[in-house]
């Protein structure tokens, strides 16, 4: 099964989404930075989805997607922003980047899973 990248600078959120997912049926790898996250990436790990979370210390998450998609395995893959922004400023910014979706923390495990299938099962 194709895991789902979760990347997030918060330790106790990346566990919580973490085991959302797996308690799902999903296989999960995370990283706790843009950084540690571009690592995977350079892997060409076959990835169902990405869910990259805005705010980050050093490269951000719009960062992040802008360098994901350059990495040929990832330009269509599908890449949710995770964010407490609301402005649509910051949501423009990260689809000129190419994330697919928006996730506003915190989120509902029922609404996370719900969500991850739709995406999904489009890569």
């Amino acid at each position: 099964m194709q895991p789902i990248l979760l990347v997030d600078d918060s330790p106790t959120v990346l566990m919580g989404l973490a085991d959302i997912l797996r308690n799902a049926g999903y296989s999960v790898e995370t990283a706790n930075s843009a950084e540690a996250a571009l690592a995977v990436l350079k892997r060409k790990l076959p990835l169902k989805l990405m869910i990259a979370d805005y705010h980050m210390p050093g490269r951000n998450g719009v960062a992040l997607i802008r360098e994901a998609r350059r990495i040929e395995p990832y330009r269509l893959l599908p890449i949710l922003m995770l964010t407490t922004e609301s402005q649509q400023e910051s949501r423009d910014a990260a689809k000129a980047a190419g994330a697919t979706g928006w996730l506003v923390k915190p989120v509902a495990g029922d609404g996370l899973v719900s969500l991850v299938a739709q995406f999904s099962s489009c890569a």
